[in-house]
């Protein structure tokens, strides 16, 4: 069986914490898009992880894929494999060789392209980490993948040609002195190392085989999105989007394994209960003027600064607009609603249903972010609830919730036309409230 995890929002809706708790069940966990721009928090028994390449099923133990979809720093990986032995953990990773290698000038070019566009619309407000200049490149037939790191031959000649393009346009376009991230020699040996290092600790695989093989054998597959789907490159508001697919299409594509085995199984939209947002573009329903004060009530509440990059994120009251656009973009299942306990208390509770736009009403994300941009949110008021033992709701059950919490979770499964299989009410694994698993 497999079960598809997918951020219904903008990133950041909890989807490590129920790859997390789902995991126990699964055999394999499959990252299929993004790199070490993800951030993805699991805290069990009140110590954190925090997880930004890794797969999320590695607290379990579960054997985790980087699959073919994935750009992979190698640097950043067995830093974090050794971060996570150094806390007990004993990680289980392998790595499609059909993955593309993030390198050292693809961080340099994020830096200097975001820079760029400081005063411009264009400005995206990436992590720095290279991950878009790695997927350009791979788009321009010009990248490097983890496979060719085992031959130097072949990795050299790759990083001749494009290391020279690389070098000239830095120097020549942004005006930069090109450094030792630009030297072929340096890389080469660098990056044959890293190569080295993965055969012999029996981590590479032809990603799109091994997972067959798997789910032949009766194995449960779980596949782990990162980022949301209103920053899916074809499906959020571009250009303030990631460079991959985080929808439950990017799933098949980015692992090899095939649309009717993936499309057979379930798959999950995780919603936060309010909406955050790091980096740049629109969002109607931002707390913005008199509603600050509200807005950092739940920022702080809600630990709400970025895993990655440690900045604080947008606030905004939940947009069921960008919901139902992510409902239908990716076939959902089921849903998951996290951090309704940060809700709690508060004094107003709003909910955008629809939009304004030109005159008329929208219940669905436009195509363009300039028409996104102008979109005037039509709001509904749902009665707040209050503060709870949320251990102790979690242990009793679905109906231990707060009656108005009832409410504001099934207008969503109505709004959607999905159940909702689990709701966070704590950042724990064992702070969640369970109705049903996604391989029952």
């Amino acid at each position: 069986m497999t079960v598809t995890i997918v951020g219904a929002q903008l990133g950041d809706e909890g989807k490590g914490a129920l790859v997390d708790r789902w995991g126990e069940e699964a055999d394999t966990v499959v990252r299929y898009q993004g790199g070490d721009n993800a951030g993805h928090t699991v805290v069990e028994g009140g110590e954190e992880y925090k997880l930004s390449l890794v797969p999320s099923g590695c607290v379990r133990g579960k054997t985790g894929v980087l699959g073919n979809g994935c750009v992979v720093n190698p640097r950043t990986l067995f830093d974090e494999i050794e971060t996570l032995r150094e806390k007990g953990l004993d990680p289980d990773v392998r790595v499609a060789k059909r993955a593309h290698v993030i390198l050292p000038y693809h961080r340099v070019f994020d830096n200097m392209e975001e820079t760029d566009k400081e005063d411009t619309d264009m400005k995206v407000g990436t992590t720095g980490r290279g991950i878009g200049p790695t997927y350009e490149d791979k788009a321009g037939r010009r990248g490097v993948r983890i496979g060719d790191l085992l031959d130097t031959d072949v990795l050299r000649n790759r990083l001749e040609y494009t290391v020279a393009n690389k070098r000239a346009i830095a120097e020549e376009v942004y005006g930069i002195d090109a450094g030792v991230e630009f030297d072929v020699d340096e890389l080469v040996a660098e990056f044959a190392e890293y190569g080295r290092r993965l055969q012999e600790n029996d981590m590479l695989v032809e990603a799109g085989d091994f997972l067959y093989e798997q789910h032949e054998a009766g194995g449960n597959l779980l596949f782990e999105g990162a980022q949301g789907t209103s920053i899916d490159i074809d499906h959020g508001n571009y250009p303030n989007v990631t460079s991959s697919n985080p929808t439950a299409g990017g799933a098949t594509v980015g692992s090899g394994v095939g649309p009717g085995v993936v499309g057979a199984g379930e798959i999950v939209g995780i919603v936060k209960a309010y909406l955050s947002r790091v980096g740049e573009g629109p969002l109607p329903t931002e707390m913005e003027d008199d509603e600050e004060d509200l807005a950092d009530e739940i920022r702080e509440k809600g630990g709400e600064f970025g895993t990655v990059t440690g900045r604080p994120r947008r606030i905004g009251w939940l947009d069921v607009p960008m919901l139902r656009h992510a409902a239908r973009r990716s076939s959902f299942t089921g849903l998951a609603v996290n951090h309704v306990d940060v809700l709690a208390g508060l004094e107003e509770l709003q909910v955008c249903h629809s939009y304004e736009l030109d005159g008329e009403t929208r219940e669905t994300v436009p195509a363009t972010t300039e028409e996104w941009a102008r979109c005037e949110p039509n709001f509904r008021e749902f009665e707040t609830w209050s503060e709870q033992d949320w251990s102790a709701v979690a242990e009793e059950g679905y109906d231990a919730l707060p009656a108005a919490c009832r409410d504001y979770l099934e207008y969503l499964e109505s709004e959607l036309g999905a159940p909702v299989y689990a709701v966070g009410v704590g950042p724990d694994r064992d702070q969640t409230v369970e109705r049903q698993t996604p391989w029952e």
